[in-house]
């Protein structure tokens, strides 16, 4: 059963950095999919990058540039950080998992079918 624990969130003064992490457990594949998403209440779960087990990358256009997403293959943890931070950035954010899925890995919430709990990003100033 594979679970996904995100951490790392927490209130960051605008112009700040975090970086958040999602460790994954029992996964038994080398081939997958990884990706954070954002969530704000009332709105939709939207997308924010992805990664693949053999590291390539995708990035919805909007999150190029200030977030950057990386893999830590022996330590089964994803990491996403963001640099200066806006007040528009802050929101829930989770990480999905889909096993078995060949790279690249597209950043839509639907084809994900294990989610971590989420961690929550407050940006202010």
């Amino acid at each position: 059963q594979v679970q996904l624990v995100e951490s790392g969130g927490g209130s960051v003064q605008t112009g700040g950095s975090l970086r958040l992490s999602c460790t994954a457990s029992g996964v038994t594949t080398t081939n997958y999919c990884m990706a954070w998403f954002r969530q704000v209440p009332g709105k939709e779960r939207e997308g924010v990058a992805s990664i693949h087990s053999d590291g390539t990358t995708r990035y919805i256009e909007s999150m190029k540039g200030r977030f950057t997403i990386s893999l830590d293959n022996a330590k089964n943890t994803m990491y996403l950080e963001i640099n200066d931070l806006k007040p528009e950035d802050s929101g829930k954010y989770y990480c999905a998992a889909d096993l078995y899925r060949p790279a690249p890995c597209i950043v839509v919430p639907t084809i994900y079918t294990r989610w971590g709990q989420g961690t929550q990003v407050t940006a202010s100033s």
